[in-house]
């Protein structure tokens, strides 16, 4: 006698482990238990899925069995395929989310860092000025190629300090 009963079960693309148990019941029934399980699924919620179960007779189990069980199983099969995609998705969303939260943290405080520097500079600078020391005071100001959001307030430093320590040459105050 040949079946093709393992050929039908392969054509059916599960994915998992296919449980069944057969136990027999009173006058010649039968109770079949299909369980499938994917244990590459992380999601803990695989386990909840119960098994099929079928009853009956073993020429009513050999009739119905595959168009009983088809539809169930692909459908548990697939769901479990989809549950582990979303938990690898999940993690990878993890993974992204704290690594932006990273960059995000890391760029605040370079940028912080970088403007406590520019108003040190700055500072440093308008004591320079109010001791009358106005060359090492522009010089003390912060770069505008380092700096080129503060390049303004710099610039407007920088021609304050030079009218003190480099008059111009075309001054229109002359005799």
């Amino acid at each position: 006698m040949q079946t093709n009963f393992f050929r039908q079960l392969a054509n059916m693309n599960l994915t998992g482990d296919l449980q069944i148990i057969l136990r027999p019941t009173k006058e010649n029934r039968f109770v079949l238990s299909i369980m499938l399980n994917n244990e590459q699924c992380g999601d803990e919620a695989r386990k909840i899925i119960p098994p099929l179960n079928l009853r009956g007779t073993a020429e009513e189990l050999d009739n119905g069995f595959f168009e009983s069980i088809s539809t169930p199983l692909q459908t548990a099969s697939g769901l479990m395929v989809d549950m582990e995609n979303f938990m690898k998705q999940l993690e990878e969303g993890k993974k992204k989310s704290a690594m932006e939260k990273e960059k995000s943290d890391r760029e605040k405080k370079e940028k912080e860092a970088k403007e406590k520097k520019y108003k040190e500079a700055f500072q440093k600078a308008e004591e320079l000025e109010k001791e009358g020391r106005y060359k090492e005071a522009w010089s003390s100001l912060p770069k505008v190629s380092e700096y080129p959001e503060f390049a303004e307030n710099i610039r407007k430093k920088q021609d304050e300090y030079e009218r003190h320590f480099a008059p111009s040459l075309f001054n229109e105050n002359q005799s």
